[in-house]
């Protein structure tokens, strides 16, 4: 091992290339602190800055084969940390955006969700009601409320007078009224 220690890098990348492990411990303990300074400047915690060197180092020796190593190892080292700082901030930005979506989701979509069950609930309690109105006051009712039409159409269909249209949608009103009040107290109930 002393021997390494007097090597140059150029001799050790030389080393690495050819899978030397000691040639590669020696570039790792050779330069293992200046990386981790740089690091550290990088992104202000000390495990976060470890675990970026022991990945850079990690990937020199799982690509010694193929990494083109001509120039300068510290260079190297040193551009491959800046790169893996980078892949860091794009992996932050999208945990971050992933987190903001998913928070939404659950603020909004919890909201969304319970709106949507109660609006389904007085929905179909009020369908419930309208069917249960007299045959004649929920024909004018639908014809008035789901069809659109006007008293004087719903009259010339019916073949009643407006005056006969209008209060039967209003009775019918009123009468759906009561039933909503009822409900809307047996919703608030169910409340937990």
């Amino acid at each position: 091992m002393a021997a390494y220690g007097a090597y140059t890098d150029q001799e050790l990348t030389a080393l690495l290339k050819e899978g030397d492990g000691i040639a590669f411990t020696e570039i790792y303990n050779r330069h293992k602190k200046e990386l981790f300074i740089y690091a550290l400047r990088l992104v202000k915690d000390e495990d976060l800055a470890g675990d970026l060197v022991q990945e850079v180092l990690i990937s020199l020796w799982d690509r010694r084969a193929v990494v083109d190593l001509k120039g300068s190892i510290v260079a190297y080292l040193f551009t491959a940390l800046r790169y893996r700082f980078f892949d860091w901030i794009d992996k932050q930005k999208v945990r971050a955006d992933y987190a903001a979506s998913f928070q939404l989701f659950i603020d909004e979509g919890e909201w969304i969700t319970d709106n949507q069950v109660a609006e389904n609930e007085l929905m179909a309690f009020i369908e419930q009601q309208i069917a249960q109105l007299p045959e004649k006051m929920r024909k004018v009712f639908l014809m008035s409320h789901k069809e659109n039409l006007s008293y004087k159409e719903i009259s010339e269909r019916l073949n009643i007078t407006e005056k006969t249209a209008h209060n039967q949608v209003n009775n019918a009103l009123k009468l759906l009224k009561i039933k909503l009040g009822m409900f809307a107290i047996l919703l608030f109930l169910a409340q937990p």
